[in-house]
C-alpha cells in the first residue's frame, strides 16, 4: 500500500489549492449531471411481475408500499448459489437505517430483488440482517428485462446499455457477455408511479452502484479510500 508523499504544510496548501480548482470546475458539471438524470425520459411498465417475499406473492406496485417512488437493489443471488454475492452484501451493510429513513421520508421505498428462490433467500445469512425488504423474482422475467441476469437462451444479452453484438463489434469483448452460463449483475433501478401507472426512470450497474454508496462517497475523500 503506497502512502501519499510527505511534504511541508506550504507545499500541501499549494497542492490542495490546485485540486480545489479542479473540484470547482467539476461541481457545475456534477450538478448538470444530476439535473440531466432527473430529466431522463421514462418507460411505462406494461408487464405484470410477481415477486415472493415475507408476506407472500406481491406485484411491482406493491413493492412501493404506498410511496410515490421505488428503488430496487438488484442483489446478485443466482438460484444455484448457496448464498448471496459477498460484494452485494457488503454494499447492503453500508446502507445505514438513517439513510433508508431519509429515502423513505422523500416518499421513496427501497427494496432488494434477487433471482434465487424465496426459500434460498430465507436460508441466507443476510435474510434477517438486511434493513430493507428482500424479494425473490424467481420464475419471472424481471431480472432479464432489466439486464441484471445475462442469459441469451432466455433473452438478448445487454450489458451496461450495449448489446452483445455492439460490444463484440467494438473489439473489446467482455467475459460477462460471452459466458455460456447465466451471469448475475449488480444494479439499481428506479421507478415512479403516477395515476395508476408504473414507469421505469433509471438504472445503473456495477461500479456505478458503488459510487452511490454513502460510505464509498465518504471514503472517496480519504487517502486510502476503501483499501484500509
Amino acid at each position: 500500500m503506497v502512502l501519499p508523499q510527505v511534504v511541508s504544510r506550504d507545499q500541501w496548501l499549494t497542492a490542495r489549492r490546485e485540486l480545489l480548482a479542479t473540484e470547482q470546475q467539476l461541481a457545475p458539471r456534477h450538478a448538470a449531471l444530476v439535473a440531466a438524470r432527473r430529466r431522463l425520459p421514462m418507460v411505462r411498465i406494461e408487464k405484470d411481475y410477481v415477486f415472493q417475499g415475507a408476506r407472500g406473492p406481491v406485484s411491482l406496485p406493491e413493492l412501493f408500499e404506498g410511496c410515490r417512488q421505488l428503488i430496487v437493489f438488484h442483489l446478485m443471488f443466482d438460484p444455484t448459489w448457496d448464498d448471496a454475492c459477498p460484494s452485494c452484501s457488503a454494499f447492503s451493510g453500508r446502507l445505514h437505517p438513517g439513510v433508508l429513513a431519509a429515502v423513505r421520508a422523500s416518499d421513496t421505498a427501497f427494496v432488494a430483488v434477487s433471482r434465487a428462490s424465496l426459500a434460498k433467500l430465507r436460508a441466507s445469512r443476510e435474510w434477517r440482517r438486511l434493513p430493507f425488504p428482500w424479494y425473490s423474482s424467481f420464475g419471472s422475467d424481471f431480472n432479464y428485462d432489466f439486464h441484471v441476469t445475462l442469459d441469451e437462451r432466455v433473452a438478448p444479452v445487454m450489458y451496461n446499455f450495449e448489446s452483445k453484438e455492439e460490444i463484440l463489434a467494438a473489439g473489446t469483448p467482455i467475459e460477462l457477455v460471452v459466458s455460456e452460463t447465466p451471469v448475475e449483475i449488480v444494479g439499481l433501478s428506479c421507478f415512479i408511479q403516477d395515476n395508476g401507472n408504473i414507469f421505469h426512470t433509471y438504472s445503473v450497474y456495477d461500479r456505478g452502484v458503488e459510487e452511490l454508496s454513502q460510505a464509498d462517497s465518504l471514503l472517496g475523500l480519504t487517502a486510502l479510500g476503501g483499501r484500509v
